[in-house]
């Protein structure tokens, strides 16, 4: 379909991200997906590249272009090729909005040169075991100490992505107890630095999909968090996380799209070369059908993620718009990619394919950022229902 949201620095951009991924991480992506994480290194090329500058002000080493449409054309291309940057993708998408929003002066400046070069990796720490989707039920805690120069952090942490490679990690912690009218407040964020004493990483989890991007455990016995590093207020944590749940939705949602555009692509390019009963599959009428009917989803899905695209850079993406932008998209990126995958027939379940391995990496989009049945829940109340 024709679309206007993206101009020729997009398109520019996209060449030389698209070369990029040719030349640098193609011809040795299997070997990422064997080991279950892309090596540390890689991330250094990916800020050579300017990749986690782009919504960086200048003034701390970044370009200064308040726009997430440089992160979209990332999400098509890495898509298109059937590959990921591993955990870097929570770096810019999670990380970063709540640098810019919540740093002091003083932070930033300690932080974002460091971001920007890859110095520094981020990942942000809110799931624990046991709580899931309830942000509110949180068990790790941080208490001022007595002197008040530092906070001490214990509790743990699951299904952190990034959590492997980052050098820094966004804590959700209680700094005071729940109130009983407000089971939200009491939560702080915290920067923490993952060299402190008592940080540890365990298990590298092993998912079914999202090979390539490390995803752990994190525990904390004790952990010295100097006051210094406290972002924003202290019990207002939880407001912070609802600000930016609309730009991570449109995240996911635009990922999926991407993924859903690319398994069509991924079976049209299979079913003309390949050969039944005399005749090319895309012969059959079936295989027409199909993909027609995918196609038409996927086109329906670019216009959704387009618009809230728009809507996002213009910072009016309601939490009711980005909800719905994800249910459609991560629910037609399902429907999209498992009817491709069977035009592949049994090659499609093999890992060498890439029909495979996406349709491993999609499964995860109806669950975090929020479940499709959260998302229904917001949309609903937004209805007045």
């Amino acid at each position: 379909m024709r679309r206007t949201v993206f101009n020729e620095d997009h398109e520019a951009f996209r060449e030389t991200l698209r070369a990029f991924i040719e030349t640098e991480v193609a011809p040795v992506y299997d070997e990422w997906f064997a080991a279950g994480q892309a090596p540390r290194e890689f991330y250094y090329k990916l800020a050579e590249l300017g990749i986690f500058g782009i919504r960086v002000p200048e003034e701390f080493d970044g370009a200064g272009i308040d726009s997430y449409k440089f992160e979209a054309v990332m999400y098509e291309e890495t898509a298109r090729a059937g590959v990921s940057f591993g955990g870097s993708g929570v770096h810019v998408l999670l990380g970063l909005p709540y640098i810019k929003m919540l740093a002091t002066d003083e932070q930033k400046k300690r932080f974002l040169p460091k971001f920007v070069s890859g110095e520094e990796m981020w990942a942000l720490a809110m799931t624990e075991p046991g709580t899931g989707s309830d942000l509110a039920g949180m068990k790790t805690t941080a208490k001022l100490s007595e002197d008040g120069t530092h906070y001490v952090l214990n509790g743990a942490k699951t299904f952190i992505t990034g959590g492997v490679h980052a050098d820094k990690v966004i804590v959700c912690a209680r700094t005071s107890a729940p109130r009983e009218d407000d089971r939200r407040f009491g939560i702080s964020l915290f920067a923490v630095d993952t060299k402190s004493e008592g940080y540890s990483v365990g298990r590298k989890l092993d998912k079914l999909g999202l090979k390539v991007s490390d995803t752990a455990e994190l525990a904390f016995v004790d952990v010295k968090v100097p006051v210094e590093d406290l972002l924003g207020e202290e019990n207002k944590g939880f407001s912070y996380l609802g600000l930016n749940l609309a730009s991570e939705r449109w995240g996911i949602a635009f990922g999926a799209y991407a993924q859903a555009a690319a398994a069509v692509r991924f079976a049209k390019e299979y079913v003309q070369d390949r050969t039944v009963f005399g005749k090319t599959v895309a012969s059959f009428q079936n295989t027409k059908f199909e993909l027609a009917a995918c196609q038409a989803e996927v086109d329906a899905a670019q216009a959704v993620v387009d618009r809230a695209l728009e809507a996002l850079d213009a910072n009016e993406l309601t939490p009711a718009e980005a909800a719905s932008a994800k249910l459609f998209c991560t629910e037609v990126a399902h429907r999209v990619i498992d009817r491709c995958l069977q035009l592949h027939g049994g090659y499609g379940f093999m890992n060498e394919y890439p029909i495979a391995r996406l349709y491993a990496d999609n499964r995860v989009n109806r669950i975090y950022g929020g479940t499709s049945e959260v998302m229904k829940m917001i949309i609903a109340k937004d209805m007045g229902l």
